[in-house]
């Protein structure tokens, strides 16, 4: 068995050295490197050959890769690096791993076509003087040998060792039994479905109860079809910390029967153990000599398979290395990567990006998927504020001036005419665009010529400007550019524009097709249109509705056809909502949650309930709240305690906690958790309409109702529960919302 590496990393594995530097650089963006490329290999003449394919061996190891360009009249392998600034401030350990790169083609290319002896060149390409400077070095095919056998011999252990271990981890992975005897009702049900769609190479989107133990019915059949599928990877993606911990629990308890290395990713603020300090070597002294201890760091690390938040931690302190970027290292050693959804589905991606380089084979998982709705359209849109512009003027070096009056100037020519408060644009602004872009260039330069950095109000507005004029060239029907005109005490007009992502869909399809297979699951994926639609699902996906393991007698489902929860209804509502409270409270005493669809509105019930019924304990979910604000709040739910929590639908407590028995036995959901009626909302609603035909309810009526299945789920955690829950307002008793509720609900009445 042979263990295939691409040249890059091959190279960054035996030739990164130094520091860890993470101060912004002016290079180029990823379209200027490709257009710069293209330039340099155009200039060239007749008979040159552009990336050229190259691979070779060394024992069991199969390197690969594709070189730049190679000049059989001169005998010249090219390997071009595009750049801005200047060259001469490139840092040493850049250039030394760029000439491993080219070295090992070189070797490659000697080896495949039999050359006696070579030029490699660098050549390194100024996109904004469109200037080449070229480094030259004659080589031996020996001396070319003998450095590529010198690169795998570094490697040839570690992939050596990852044979092995790919060996014992397939072998014990065939064997691998679940580890509690016996299947949950509903689980092996869910199990079968993943397991044949990972063998098939299907997308499965999944709708399975809570408290069913979706997690390791996912993990587990997955894991199993591993070997047969010949998987590199698995990664498990979640929205929230609660689910990136249930998906670390699931993988201990199958830790003893298989040698898996599972990875937790975090967030790098998290993970920060200097957060005082800058990224680089001058700054943090985890960052200094970061590569040259990273080999050691790494070797133990993957003697301690289980990489959670404090294991990895307490390995990247012994190593004095940066445990964020040790991490994003394991990340390509890992079998099993657990993280959020941004690792993958993020326009800059680490496990995307990874996955493509490398070519990975990777069988994915998306825990609550009915959440990756809102997150890609966060990740797949763009704002600026003009008074971020405006705010610029004061400290602006002379060199940049120019270029944001002329963004301004621009920007006044956008919103100048413009009547409503909101408006959406028939077009992209494509002067100000290029202006954008031109002022994202001369910042660019500023930064080569002045590396000590950016005013940090500066380099927010360039990171901002840089990220709208990427999704700019993204742009399309999956979109709406808008401009929204903020009040102003001056005659001055003053706005925010926003690329506005309303279908992620054209976003996260490729992605999704990019693994094996994808497991999307979550109780609450219903309607099953809906979401495939505006998820990306492929056609050919299979779908799948788990039995709910619970019994229609656990729950009784009461609905308020009394109360209207409607805005201009909600004076009126205030009474009959306590009235309703207080009574199910004295019919049978313990643990509720009510939520309400606004701070506002739960305030109002909760000033008139401790009026009238101070003796009724009651606790509440406050505005920002922090995570040990959030915990005090969930302590409260208790075996023996009695009370009443409010929050807020859609927030931290209407989903993904786990409160069983007698810790909570009831809910009242007082809305249809529609979101608001506004001009934004009307735009999307328009849009899709447009796009599907069904504009109001995949706007507001599907994401509301889901809203308010998960907060309902709450209550009936396992199959011993009994609850009750009471859906308020009088619009619940429609057949057409009805028809949305889980059908297990039988006794709504």
């Amino acid at each position: 068995m042979s263990y295939r590496v691409a040249v890059r990393a091959l190279c960054e594995f035996t030739a990164k050295q130094g520091d860890l530097d993470l101060r912004f650089t002016p290079s180029p963006t990823a379209l200027e490197g490709i257009a710069g490329h293209a330039t340099v290999t155009a200039r060239r003449g007749d008979g040159y050959e552009r990336e050229v394919t190259l691979e070779g061996t060394y024992r069991n190891l199969y390197v690969r890769g594709r070189a730049d360009g190679y000049d059989p009249t001169k005998n010249q392998l090219e390997e071009i690096k595009t750049y801005r600034g200047d060259l001469a401030r490139q840092p040493d350990n850049h250039r030394h791993l760029h000439w491993a790169q080219a070295k090992v083609y070189g070797w490659l290319l000697c080896q495949m076509r039999s050359l006696q002896s070579l030029d490699i060149a660098l050549v390194y390409f100024d996109v904004v003087s469109q200037k080449e400077t070229l480094l030259i070095e004659t080589c031996s095919a020996e001396d070319l040998q003998a450095f590529f056998e010198t690169q795998c011999q570094r490697f040839i252990v570690w992939a050596e060792q990852e044979l092995v271990h790919r060996a014992e981890r397939d072998q014990a992975l065939r064997l691998l039994t679940f580890p509690y005897g016996e299947f949950r009702s509903g689980q092996r049900q869910l199990a079968e479905a993943v397991y044949k769609a990972a063998c098939t190479g299907t997308h499965l989107m999944a709708q399975a109860p809570t408290g069913i133990g979706k997690t390791l019915a996912t993990l587990f059949p997955q894991l199993k079809a591993v070997p047969g599928q010949q998987l590199d990877k698995l990664f498990f993606l979640t929205a929230k910390t609660s689910g990136r911990q249930l998906a670390l629990d699931a993988l201990a308890s199958l830790k003893a029967s298989s040698p898996l290395r599972v990875l937790e990713l975090i967030a790098r603020d998290k993970a920060c153990e200097h957060p005082d300090k800058a990224c680089h070597g001058e700054s943090c002294p985890l960052a200094r000599g970061f590569y040259d201890r990273l080999p050691a760091a790494r070797a133990e690390a993957i003697r301690r398979p289980f990489l959670d938040q404090s294991t990895l931690r307490e390995v990247a302190v012994a190593h004095q290395v940066c445990p964020y970027y040790l991490s994003q290292e394991m990340a390509r050693w890992a079998d099993v990567v657990v993280g959020d959804y941004n690792y993958y589905f993020d326009l800059s991606a680490l496990l995307y990006s990874l996955t493509l380089v490398n070519q990975w084979r990777i069988g994915l998982l998306v825990d609550e998927a009915h959440n990756l709705l809102e997150r890609a359209r966060a990740m797949y849109s763009a704002e600026l504020d003009i008074r971020s512009f405006k705010g610029l003027r004061k400290i602006l070096p002379a060199a940049l001036k120019r270029p944001v009056e002329r963004v301004l100037r621009c920007w006044g020519d956008v919103h100048r005419l413009q009547t409503l408060s909101y408006q959406v644009q028939p077009e992209l602004p494509h002067k100000l665009l290029g202006a954008l872009q031109q002022a994202v260039s001369a910042i660019t330069e500023h930064l080569a010529e002045n590396p000590a950095g950016l005013d940090p109000a500066l380099q927010s507005v360039y990171f901002d400007a840089m990220h709208f004029c990427r999704l700019a060239e993204l742009f399309g029907d999956h979109s709406l550019f808008d401009c929204t005109l903020l009040p102003t005490r001056s005659e001055a007009r003053v706005s925010v524009l926003c690329l506005r992502n309303v279908l992620p869909a054209p976003f996260l399809k490729p992605r999704l097709l990019e693994a094996r297979s994808c497991v999307l699951f979550s109780a609450t994926l219903s309607p099953q249109r809906f979401y495939a639609d505006t998820l990306g699902l492929p056609l050919n996906h299979v779908w799948l509705d788990v039995d709910s393991p619970f019994q229609s007698e656990q729950l009784q489902v009461r609905l308020a056809r009394h109360i209207s929860t409607r805005y201009h209804d909600r004076y009126a509502s205030l009474q009959p909502i306590v009235d309703l409270l207080v009574e199910q409270f004295r019919e049978r005493p313990g643990n509720y949650l009510a939520f309400f669809s606004s701070f506002d509105y739960l305030q109002q019930v909760t000033n008139l309930l401790a009026a009238q019924h101070p003796q009724l304990p009651y606790w509440v979910q406050t505005r920002s709240m922090h995570e040990e604000a959030r915990h005090a709040f969930l302590a409260r739910f208790t075996d023996e305690s009695c009370g009443i929590g409010f929050a807020v639908l859609g927030g931290a407590f209407s989903e993904g906690i786990d409160l069983p028995g007698r810790r909570l036995i009831g809910a009242f959901v007082a809305t249809l958790g529609l979101p608001q009626i506004n001009p934004v909302n009307e735009q999307m609603k328009a849009r899709m309409d447009q796009l599907f035909g069904a504009g109001y309810d995949y706007t507001y009526l599907y994401p509301g109702l889901q809203k308010v299945v998960q907060a309902a789920g709450r209550v009936i955690r396992t199959t011993e529960d009994v609850g009750v829950v009471h859906l308020i307002d009088d619009r619940f008793a429609r057949q057409d919302i009805r028809r949305l509720l889980p059908v297990w609900w039988a006794s709504a009445e």
